[in-house]
């Protein structure tokens, strides 16, 4: 088995062949505008690595990219999209869009439409579907020349029905269409799971643009591997697959670095500090994978909630820029620009980088350029590093008591051998590219999240489990390789019927041979 791992960040682009013995070669460049020219520039690299040198084939290539990501937050390649509403005479005081940032609608919205319909918190229908107005609203947004269309209805993750209803009814009067469903991607609240519905449909053609230049890079690298795209939880999905969903690779940086850290460490349980250029990234490692998040995520300002790590994030890293007494480190800073501004490399920003290798705790550039950086400065520094540490730590914590901190990433050396509320660091070989590892290692999920009535809690989680395991398989799973991960079960109480609220998840690897791409 050999796998290539490529995570394509904001500043670099890592890449790792991981065979049966381990990780046998490793690079780390930059990232370039031409996202594909990076990519192509790291696969070159490293299969000239020494340990690259196999007659191996390459079994497949996992990317993970926050190229998505940065779209929403850049506000740049988003295309319009309708958004279709099914729950009038309720839900009208707030239409979509409605809690966006000021800047980021005129990109995004291209016609809003409302019609009755949609169900109760119980599953009852509120009225009937109005199929002549969808069928009226098609049209509309076929003359705009709008091809991306969300639909969100009111508790279709209870009952799809209408939600599927008009996609039909969409799909008929558009043939070229693109529909997201809202009751595919996100939980119960409405304007939460409307939200990522939106931002899906705009991002699809991106998805397309982006994908296809990865297919092209590897192909002109010389690889006819398939391709897969790792995912907010943690596993991978075909790239053929992602063209529809790009919203499930938002977060994929942040959890490649988790699972590599799992790997690499052979810990399931603990918590990851992910150090790069500019933050550090806090999560929680459970059964080897990362904690999902319960509560809302603001995404570009847009407020969402569907499949995504819990993570905090603050403004420490490798180029935080340091004040001349110490006291204070980032959220500035200096990002690619530290090769060329921090004085161990020849400029004159002291950051955080500058104050390890004057502590001795690193050696890069050339360290007789920090030499005059005095004794109480460098205590003062540290201090305040380790103290922003504890701080994040305790606030990531779900539970009372020490924790064991695995930290990974390029700026790794800034994490003291002490931290309070720690009882072990754990530090790993490669934990500069664990980001390009976790997806290297990457498996294939099946994920039910639903609510069941009208049945007993054995059945409704054996029905969840056999979905998810299906589920997966369809996905590309190994049947003998299925493994439950996370099982959990919560009563609704204010529904009728013994409700409860499922959720299921499923991994198992790669089935062998993968289909090309």
């Amino acid at each position: 088995m050999s796998r290539i791992g490529i995570d394509v960040g904001g500043t670099n682009t890592d890449a790792v062949l991981i065979g049966s013995g381990g990780v046998r070669a490793a690079v780390k460049t930059g990232t370039t505008p031409d996202i594909a020219g990076g990519i192509q520039t790291a696969l070159a690299r490293l299969l000239e690595q020494p340990g690259a040198t196999t007659d191996d084939a390459i079994d497949a290539v996992m990317i993970g990219t926050t190229h998505f990501v940065n779209a929403v937050v850049q506000r740049r390649e988003l295309c319009p999209v309708g958004a279709l509403r099914i729950g009038l005479p309720a839900s009208a005081s707030l239409p979509p869009f409605s809690d966006w940032p000021d800047d980021l609608v005129p990109l995004v919205r291209g016609q809003v439409h409302m019609v009755e319909g949609g169900h109760e918190y119980d599953g009852r229908r509120i009225v009937a579907l109005d199929r002549d107005a969808i069928r009226r609203a098609a049209r509309d947004m076929a003359s705009a020349g709008l091809r991306h269309i969300a639909v969100s209805a009111v508790f279709s993750p209870l009952v799809a029905d209408d939600e599927l209803e008009a996609e039909r009814i969409l799909a008929e009067e558009i043939p070229d269409v693109s529909v997201t469903l809202s009751h595919r991607l996100g939980r119960i609240g409405l304007l939460e799971r409307e939200n990522v519905a939106l931002l899906n449909a705009t991002l699809q053609p991106l998805a397309r643009r982006t994908i296809d230049a990865f297919i092209a890079a590897l192909r002109a690298s010389g690889i006819a591997a398939p391709l897969f795209l790792t995912r907010n939880d943690g596993t991978v999905a075909h790239a053929a697959g992602v063209y529809a969903v790009p919203v499930y690779c938002f977060a994929s940086g942040p959890t490649n670095s988790m699972r590599g850290a799992a790997f690499l460490s052979g810990m399931a349980d603990a918590m990851v500090v992910d150090v790069g250029g500019t933050t550090s990234d806090f999560g929680t490692l459970r059964a080897g994978f990362p904690r999902e998040a319960n509560a809302a995520v603001e995404i570009g300002g847009v407020r969402t909630l569907f499949r995504m790590p819990e993570l905090l994030s603050i403004g420490l890293g490798g180029g935080s820029i340091v004040s001349d007494d110490g006291t204070a480190i980032g959220p500035q800073s200096l990002g690619f620009r530290l090769l060329q501004e921090g004085r161990i490399f020849g400029g004159t920003t002291l950051s955080a980088t500058d104050v390890a290798v004057a502590a001795g705790r690193v050696s890069l550039g050339d360290a007789t350029r920090v030499a005059d950086l005095s004794p109480g400065l460098l205590h003062r520094a540290q201090a305040r590093m380790a103290a922003m540490l504890a701080e994040a730590i305790d606030r990531t914590k779900s539970e009372a008591g020490d924790v064991t901190l695995v930290a990974v990433g390029g700026g790794a050396f800034l994490v003291p051998d002490r931290i309070d509320g720690v009882h072990q660091i754990v530090r790993v070989p490669h934990h500069a590219v664990a980001n390009a590892v976790g997806a290297a290692i990457a498996q294939i999920s099946g994920e039910v999240d639903r609510i069941f009535t009208g049945v007993t809690r054995d059945t409704a989680i054996d029905t969840a489990l056999t979905m998810a395991r299906d589920q997966a398989v369809a996905d590309g799973a190994a049947p003998a390789t299925l493994e439950t991960v996370e099982i959990e079960d919560i009563p609704l109480t204010y529904i009728p019927g013994d409700a409860r609220r499922v959720r299921v998840r499923v991994v198992g690897d790669i089935s062998h041979p993968p289909a090309a791409t």
